[in-house]
């Protein structure tokens, strides 16, 4: 079945930087959407960012946005997101998730989705 698998999260300083990558295998990865959520204790999960089926439009939560980007390579079936200036209420479970052919912003709108990687951003 389909995988996707995050990597790169864990303890970061405040005003810091990490990179996630997620690694999908058993679709065909160029006809899928791919979105960034994020889930903090006792949150809803909540939308990061998109990015389209060719890597050519990037959307993004408010307030994500001029510190992170998302970006892909299709030939590697692999999606980034770069995170800078990171700030405690960055902490959270990040999960990334595929969609057929459409950039979605809420979580129902996804087909697939990885089990997540923890960043916690220490002040």
């Amino acid at each position: 079945q389909v995988q996707l698998v995050e990597s790169g999260g864990g303890l970061v300083q405040a005003g810091g930087s990490a990179r996630l990558s997620c690694a999908a295998s058993r679709l065909t990865f160029s006809s899928y959407a791919m979105g960034w959520f994020r889930q903090a204790p006792g949150k809803e999960r909540e939308f990061v960012g998109a990015i389209n089926r060719i890597g050519a439009n990037t959307y993004y939560a408010d307030s994500v946005k001029g510190r992170f980007t998302i970006s892909r390579d299709n030939a590697k079936n692999t999606v980034y997101l770069q995170m800078n200036s990171l700030k405690p209420e960055d902490t959270a479970v990040y999960s990334c998730a595929a969609r057929l052919w459409l950039v979605g912003t809420k979580p129902n709108e996804y087909d697939y989705w990885g089990q997540g990687t923890q960043v916690t951003v220490s002040s």
